[in-house]
């Protein structure tokens, strides 16, 4: 019995020494939560990775946490990781340490500092997502936009997923723990790189033999010179105009082109083709002169003119105005058509612009040379076009002009063009030329109603008769002549000299009405009658005549009228 009670005795003695001992070892270790900390694999299974840390129990790590890198093909018992102890004691008493989150938090350290230094990184697409794909690097997801994958758009990108990249940090908001990466700034670093030893061997004004045609646009051509892209627009192909550049070469061809211009900032480099032959406007003054005509091939019709090849490399522009000497907006496809043969003369050359303004209708019989002749003239005219207030007829030479719808009648009615239609031939004399510019008339062939006034000696201030035409609202219309050409207006506060009797109201057609003209204007075929001033003249001439000393005498108007109506009654008698 004494020696079992010494026995337990020492037991005891020596698992509180352990357990005091164990205690001091676990206060040395200060573990910390959400920490990352060192610790040694002690075994390799199948689905884990057993890990010490120095704490009450081991870590297990699943195996798919060590995928990247291969990583776990370089494990071995007794190695040391970094871990990222989760939790000191889960609810079911273990330790909880993730080798994925302390790769991530190393790699959002490491990632803040090479992003000043541009550092390049390794990384692997894992996923896509909206607007491009999840690269992960060192266990951290970072957003490549589709645009960064590659220098050049990529219909496929499966020979990437999961395959180690280099990528470089464009992007990081610490606030939100996202960070942007990018793969074509690895390949344009590289391939600028390449370039920018490639042109140590390139100079401005070198000529090269074998420059190779990557590719054609509308407006140039993209060459490769050794290894080196530059461009060759379509400007600098010829001194003529060039449709198209891939009617001229094709993919592959080698051509000899001269070094224009490197910009060593953007590595970008131009060529070309004519700055290897002479400039054919040096030597234009000497060929072409102003004024004179030479043959030449319509190449380009366009909606404002037509350039025209005076010989390989010189072209000239013929404007639409300079293609008819009838119609000066007159469509250029209308008159010529590309690869026509025509004579054109020189307007004039601006050798600094290396512009030449050509002329067609100068080397065409020029119609308003002799139009002027037929002033005067009763002509034949075919109506073209028919607006709202003229008529537009063409002339036996080409020549358009106009009948404006006062030029119709003398009654000057608007409605008078609907009587006439396209393509009708009427006859109309020639009035007038001014700035190229033809006015016709239809009732100038007829006698002008205005002439009633020279015929009978009518001038102004004198009193005609007329007789009442139509009554309004604001005057009556009288006609002047017979005829009843002559059609004017009396206005109301003209019919008579009291205000009270001046309404329309009281007249009737056929009435006989004395007026005097007021007005007579033959170039604007002005004419202005007046009632009230034909009174006002009687009442002047019937004073002078009967009322000489009557306002000394008291003598009123009506006195003086009635000894004029009482004389005139006795001399009847």
């Amino acid at each position: 019995m004494a020696l079992e009670e010494n026995i337990k005795t020492h037991n005891s003695k020596a698992h509180k020494e352990f357990e005091n001992l164990l205690d001091k070892d676990f206060k040395d270790r200060k573990l910390i939560e959400n920490e990352i900390i060192k610790a040694q694999i002690t075994e390799i299974t199948k689905n884990f990775i057993i890990c010490d840390v120095k704490a009450k129990m081991e870590g297990m790590i699943p195996v798919e946490e060590f995928k990247f890198d291969d990583e776990i093909s370089k494990l071995k018992v007794g190695s040391k990781i970094d871990v990222f102890l989760e939790r000191v004691e889960s609810f079911k008493g273990e330790i909880v340490i993730s080798r994925e989150k302390a790769r991530r938090v190393n790699a959002w350290k490491k990632m803040e500092k090479v992003f000043e230094s541009q550092e390049e990184l390794t990384g692997y697409i894992t996923g896509k997502v909206k607007g491009g794909y999840i690269c992960t690097v060192d266990s951290l997801p970072t957003f490549m936009p589709a645009s960064q994958i590659d220098i050049r758009p990529l219909k496929k990108i499966d020979h990437l997923m999961n395959t180690p990249i280099k990528v470089i940090a464009t992007k990081i908001d610490k606030n939100r723990g996202n960070v942007c990466t990018s793969r074509r700034a690895v390949l344009e670093k590289s391939k600028n790189a390449e370039i920018s030893e490639a042109l140590k061997n390139l100079k401005e004004g070198d000529i090269v033999e074998d420059a190779r045609v990557k590719a054609t646009t509308d407006w140039g051509i993209f060459l490769d010179i050794n290894g080196v892209d530059a461009l060759l627009h379509v400007s600098d192909l010829s001194y003529g105009r060039v449709k198209k550049p891939s009617d001229m070469v094709s993919i592959g061809q080698k051509l000899k082109v001269k070094i224009t211009k490197i910009d060593k900032k953007t590595n970008r480099v131009s060529a070309s083709i004519k700055a290897l032959t002479e400039d054919p406007y040096e030597n234009l003054g000497n060929k072409y002169q102003e004024g004179k005509i030479y043959e030449g091939e319509a190449t380009k019709v366009m909606n404002y003119g037509v350039f025209v090849k005076l010989e390989e490399g010189i072209e000239g522009l013929i404007h639409s105005s300079e293609l008819s000497w009838s119609d000066k907006n007159i469509d250029p496809s209308k008159v010529l058509s590309p690869s026509q043969k025509i004579k054109v003369k020189i307007v004039s050359i601006d050798k600094d612009a290396k512009r030449i303004s050509l002329s067609y209708r100068e080397t065409l019989d020029n119609p308003w040379s002799k139009i002027s002749d037929s002033i005067g003239q009763v002509i034949e005219v075919k109506i073209k076009n028919i607006s709202d207030k003229a008529i537009y007829a063409e002339l036996e030479n080409g020549l358009v002009g106009m009948i404006h719808y006062k030029e119709i009648s003398y009654k000057e009615n608007i409605e008078d063009i609907k009587k006439y239609k396209k393509n009708q031939i009427v006859k109309v004399k020639l009035i007038e030329i001014k700035n190229e510019k033809i006015k016709l008339s239809i009732r100038a062939m007829e006698k002008d109603p205005m002439n009633w006034f020279k015929e009978n000696n009518k001038k102004v201030n004198d009193i005609i008769t007329t007789k009442v035409y139509e009554v309004s609202k604001t005057g009556v219309k009288v006609a002047i002549d017979k005829e009843k050409q002559l059609i004017s207006l009396i206005k109301k506060s003209d019919l008579a000299k009291e205000s009270a009797d001046a309404r329309p109201e009281i007249f009737s057609p056929g009435n006989s009405l004395d007026a005097k003209i007021t007005e007579l204007d033959f170039e604007t075929r002005k004419i202005k009658l007046s009632v009230k001033a034909a009174q006002i003249d009687e009442e002047k001439s019937l004073l002078k005549k009967f009322g000489a000393g009557a306002t000394k005498s008291g003598a009123t108007l009506k006195d003086i009228f009635g000894k004029a109506l009482g004389k005139k009654k006795k001399d009847k008698k």
